[in-house]
């Protein structure tokens, strides 16, 4: 049996063992599972690899940075953002070599591109955490400048009450990378002037978990275009599984 699954905490939240369980039944993938591992502290995995089946593995909220030090090597796109969710798992004569991907990148990315272009784009992101990496490297990739804010005072980035009505008429896509409104705490969202949105302005939430979430339902409003992270979920694992299965990785 080849096991593959999710570790993170808590995993209540997420939909990742039913996206691969139906894919595996879909697409008639036999002697495949995936299963979730929620693990209250990183140093838990240990025990986890001990299990000879295991063949890869995504990664969750609050370790995918903290992971990074569990890996016998990492692609170079993964190690230019500073954040993996994705890990495969293989033998070699030295024993099991752990290499770290990010599929975030490739998900948020295609996910977004249809979206992007029809004018000069400048983007803010919201939160400081793993997600929040692959989508500043997208966006530098892509030739977007960007802020990032946060609700703490940190290094490059500003706090939400310092973004302004002038900010936001000057950054019209702004990316919600925090588990603000994610269930089961769906009533929450980040804290910052939606007075100022408009028509022109581009939402979206990583979220994916309720499928609409209140950031997303206050961009609405003031007649946002909304896009949630469902899609950049299926994107991603999908990539995730070809990662698991391609012999080139």
């Amino acid at each position: 049996m080849r096991k593959f699954g999710l570790i993170g905490f808590p995993l209540g939240h997420s939909f990742s063992q039913k996206y691969f369980t139906d894919k595996f039944e879909r697409e008639s993938i036999a002697d495949c599972v995936y299963l979730n591992f929620p693990l209250e502290r990183i140093e838990l995995i240990n025990e986890l690899l001990k299990d000879k089946e295991l063949c890869g593995l995504n990664v969750t909220i609050p370790y995918k940075t903290q992971v990074i030090n569990y890996l016998s090597d990492i692609d170079k796109d993964a190690a230019e953002v500073g954040a993996v969710n994705v890990i495969k798992i293989s033998e070699s004569r030295g024993g099991r070599i752990l290499k770290g991907f990010n599929s975030d990148i490739y998900g948020f990315r295609e996910s977004i591109l249809p979206y992007l272009g029809k004018t000069e784009e400048r983007a803010i992101i919201l939160g400081s955490g793993g997600a929040s990496m692959a989508v500043g490297y997208v966006f530098r990739t892509l030739g977007i400048p960007l802020l990032k804010a946060s609700i703490l005072q940190e290094p490059g980035t500003i706090k939400y009450e310092e973004i302004t009505g002038d900010l936001l008429a000057s950054h019209r896509v702004i990316v919600n990378t925090t588990p603000l409104g994610m269930y089961p705490a769906t009533g929450t969202f980040p804290n910052i002037p939606y007075q100022y949105l408009t028509k022109d302005h581009l939402l979206y939430d990583l979220v994916y978990n309720p499928e609409f979430t209140m950031f997303m339902d206050k961009g609405r409003e003031r007649g946002c275009t909304v896009i949630g992270g469902l899609k950049m979920l299926h994107l991603q694992a999908e990539k995730s599984w070809s990662i698991w299965n391609e012999n080139n990785f």
